[in-house]
């Protein structure tokens, strides 16, 4: 059986959510009151 390497959290948070609802990270940064940068390093895979 093939292993396939692990999904990183901040691939699905783009994939799966920031993109189909048409959000940007500083959208959702402001509205979880963190900096936007911690959303984008999460994204990025930081």
């Amino acid at each position: 059986m093939p292993k396939h390497a692990p999904v990183h959290p901040g691939e699905i948070l783009l994939a799966e959510f920031l993109e189909p609802n048409g959000l940007s990270q500083y959208r959702l940064a402001r509205d979880l009151r963190v900096p936007p940068r911690r959303v984008n390093e999460i994204v990025l895979g930081k």
